[in-house]
């Protein structure tokens, strides 16, 4: 057991967890019957109550039974922005011990045809401004059901606040086959039955993506989507008169556990923001006066890039952290000037269902992914032979824990090939490199797998290629990684043209792809050459093309200085 961060472990908080053995859906109940006339969500000045919370939960569980069939461990699409609307939909699926499968909002027709068919799904829950996306697959029956949300209608208090335009724009007719409008299935009156749920029930299928291309769900059972969400509100102790701020996207994990399920657990007021916007952002910490706020870097950057940062009254703030990229050491200063409080940063996967590593509180390290918490055992191997490996040296980080998934969605070989046991315990590979100092913080220094870390979104290139390989004037294309001053790295096509290929332009390569992929995806840059580099056996060496964009990048670094 790795055990030498244990000299600096917050004071106070155990080492150790029993989990409760609570499903997500009865920590809502639970909350609902302490508070029932607390405000669970706060949409844009608009307060839902706990009670409220958990008959409309109770409402669109009884439609999802009644009307779509969804029965025990199915899987059910939730393809919306963040909304009251998306934890209702979330906390009816986990009602009827079914599957939330997560879809970023950004998803756009492939990307939710591989999810759904992957899964097998045949119901989704989705916002109206991403029905069209939907609408092809209800159409041609592979979903067979649709509930489709309003964002706006849960603005009911008149507000002075800036709406996003999916919020503030009226509720448009449901036209789709098979599909309802959300008020109308909540009105329909059908009763969900009993209850019954086990800690060892899967609930969760976020979707994640590896070196073989397209994205895979990683499965997690309610004893493991409990270890983090329990352990957050340990970890960081907030009273349940606590108010999160909810700015990180709720489909990934770290918003939904740190945003949503965590609050909720602790009883706490969650205010909600479905875009982001740093004077909203500043208005509604002042306004309900925020105490907890989980961001990503380039949020907190954006925040206090604001000219009159210093005239926000953020005096409510006792906590702030986040992840998705370091945080500049620059940046950490300005805030704890401002504010008083040193960014918490933290690591986790899909995999691992949000943090595996913590800052402490009391002793937090810059551009650090912190220490193991609770029940975790990390270590550092060589990737190669998986020998163990001491402080400061570098190797692939490898974790066992509570909260590491059960494996890959009908994926037995991949699922395989990332885990192997030691000392009793089961270890994933989360293929980032890494070290620990001698105190038993762990850092990250590159990754083993291909991925590419844009603003905290994942993208991983075989899965792009993958697209643009449709293009009829591709021949050949490779995505490597490239620096970004605002989103820390970027997405850079390096593309061989067909011969007498037509209207190839850096400016239609990307506007096809934003037809047709998330808008995070879609290249930056794009080059064009006459060849890539391969193997003998023919193999693109996209490492090749990403070791020459780094040196390229560190030189022009050198030269600017």
């Amino acid at each position: 057991m790795f055990d030498r961060h244990f000299a600096v472990w917050p004071q106070g908080v155990p080492q150790h967890l029993t989990l409760p053995e609570t499903s997500l859906y009865e920590n809502l109940e639970i909350s609902a019957r302490r508070f029932p006339g607390k405000p669970a969500i706060l949409y844009y000045g608009t307060a839902i109550t706990y009670a409220d919370l958990q008959r409309q939960v109770d409402a669109l569980a009884g439609w999802l039974a009644q009307a779509c069939g969804v029965q025990r461990t199915d899987r059910v699409l939730l393809y919306m922005q963040n909304s009251p609307q998306f934890v209702i939909a979330f906390y009816a699926i986990q009602r009827l011990t079914a599957v939330v499968v997560p879809v970023n909002p950004m998803s756009r027709l492939e990307e939710l045809r591989h999810i759904a068919t992957d899964t097998g799904a045949t119901t989704v829950l989705c916002g109206q401004e991403l029905l069209g996306f939907a609408q092809p697959l209800l159409e041609a029956g592979s979903l067979r059901h649709a509930v489709v949300a309003a964002y706006g209608d849960y603005v009911a208090a008149p507000t002075d606040l800036a709406l996003p335009d999916v919020v503030s724009a009226p509720r448009a007719v449901v036209a789709a086959p098979g599909a309802i409008a959300w008020h109308e299935a909540l009105a329909a009156g059908h009763a969900a039955g009993p209850h019954h749920a086990t800690p060892e029930d899967w609930c969760v299928l976020p979707y994640s993506s590896g070196t073989t291309g397209a994205p895979k769900g990683c499965l997690h059972n309610i004893r493991g989507v409990t270890a983090t969400l329990y352990g957050s509100v340990t970890w960081n102790p907030a009273a349940s008169d606590s108010v999160q701020l909810c700015t990180l996207p709720l489909f990934h994990v770290t918003g939904m556990q740190n945003s949503m399920n965590g609050p909720l657990y602790n009883s706490s007021t969650i205010v909600m923001m479905t875009r982001w916007d740093r004077r909203v952002a500043a208005e509604l910490i002042r306004r309900h006066r925020v105490t907890h706020w989980r961001n990503i870097t380039t949020m907190a950057i954006d925040f206090l890039s604001d000219p009159d940062v210093e005239t926000f009254d953020l005096s409510s703030l006792l906590g702030i952290g986040g992840g998705g990229a370091a945080m500049p050491g620059a940046v950490a200063a300005k805030l704890k000037a401002l504010t008083g409080l040193d960014y918490i940063e933290g690591y986790g996967l899909s995999e691992t269902i949000a943090g595996t590593h913590i800052n402490p509180v009391d002793r937090p390290k810059p551009q650090c992914l912190g220490i193991p918490v609770f029940d975790i055992d990390s270590r550092i191997v060589n990737p190669d032979t998986l020998e163990e490996l001491g402080p400061n040296e570098t190797g692939e980080i490898v974790t066992a824990g509570p909260q590491v998934f059960l494996g890959y969605w009908n994926r037995p070989e991949e699922t395989a090939q990332v885990f192997f046991e030691r000392d009793g315990k089961r270890f994933f590979r989360t293929g980032d490199l890494g070290y620990y100092d001698e105190e038993g913080y762990f850092f990250i220094v590159d990754r083993l797998k291909r991925m590419i870390n844009a603003s905290g979104y994942k993208v991983w290139p075989t899965e792009i290629e993958g697209m643009m390989y449709a293009h009829p004037g591709i021949r050949e294309v490779c995505i490597i990684a490239t620096p970004d001053a605002h989103r820390g790295e970027t997405v850079k096509a390096v593309i061989v043209p067909k011969q007498g290929a037509a209207d190839m332009t850096p400016e239609a390569i990307q506007a096809w792809c934003r037809e047709r992929m998330a808008a995070y995806k879609v290249p930056r840059i794009v080059e064009f050459s006459d060849s890539l580099p391969k193997s003998a056996t023919g193999k693109i060496l996209w490492r090749v093309l990403q070791d020459q964009e780094k040196a390229a990048a560190a030189a022009g670094s050198v030269a600017a200085d």
